[in-house]
């Protein structure tokens, strides 16, 4: 089925999905980095919230998931999104999940016809892909999955699945930058502690007791050091692009009762 058809299908525009040239030149991966448009849900949720745990209405939230697995070309069963809980644990995984979902952050898979995602509202959303190997993953990675591990744990899971470290690419979607980002100093020192280089990733705040965090700035160093192939950024951010993307951060700044999540999510054609 070509693109064109599966926009068709989907109800999902081409311009409501973000996509990475180095994943799309990948030969039989398939990918997105979904927005907030082309949904059925409303209110705060509009519109296209993959939001399981939102108390937004969980057939809008059906209907949402089913119009991005249309646009993967899959069908609406064949795909695994973990219970996200902001650890350092990956899984690996053969078929979708059967009751309840596993509680950790990263997730990979070698299986041709399986999805793999995960949801954010600020947090960095991570995929990869082994092309040659045949096995993709993806991460959800705040500051403390990224700093955590996350990111080294979800390219161990596809090195189970048979993936070489120096043929991965790994990409971050859309995610809270630097400017919209405030921490209190003292995460900051934490984080610094743990890891010295990444004092590099923060900026003086509006005072003394606070500072901008460069979030997907520290995921793509974690990714180089790592070892992989490639790592790169769409350059999206999350809080400064409302029309876009839902933002935990800018729902909790205006006070609202709850928010949506985007889905980013691979697989093997």
């Amino acid at each position: 089925m070509s693109d064109h058809r599966m926009i068709e299908t989907s109800g999902i525009r081409d311009a409501d999905v973000v996509r990475d040239e180095t994943l799309s030149r990948l030969s039989g991966i398939r990918h997105a980095f979904f927005t907030r448009s082309g949904g059925a849900s409303g209110g705060i949720y509009e519109s296209l919230n993959a939001g399981i745990g939102s108390k937004d209405d969980s057939d809008a939230v059906a209907e949402n998931r089913r119009r991005m697995t249309a646009w993967l070309g899959i069908a609406d069963a064949d795909i695994a999104t973990p219970w996200q809980v902001h650890s350092a644990e990956a899984v690996v995984v053969e078929a979708p999940f059967d009751g309840e979902r596993p509680r950790v952050d990263g997730i990979a898979t070698a299986r041709r016809g399986l999805a793999v995602g995960v949801v954010t509202a600020d947090c960095g959303p991570v995929l990869f892909a082994d092309a040659e190997n045949g096995v993709v993953g993806a991460a959800h990675a705040g500051w403390r999955g990224a700093t955590g591990g996350v990111l080294e744990a979800t390219i161990e899971a596809m090195e189970r699945c048979g993936a070489k470290r120096p043929r991965i690419v790994a990409v971050l979607g859309p995610t809270i930058m630097q400017a919209n980002y405030e921490v209190d100093a003292a995460m900051a020192e934490g984080i610094v502690e743990g890891d010295l280089e990444a004092e590099r990733f923060f900026a003086a705040g509006r005072s003394a007791d606070k500072r901008q965090f460069d979030l997907p700035g520290l995921i793509v160093r974690r990714l180089e050091r790592a070892g992989v192939a490639s790592a790169g950024f769409v350059g999206r951010c999350t809080y400064g692009a409302e029309a876009d993307f839902f933002s935990y951060r800018r729902t909790t700044h205006r006070g609202e009762p709850d928010y949506g999540r985007q889905l980013s999510a691979i697989v093997l054609e």
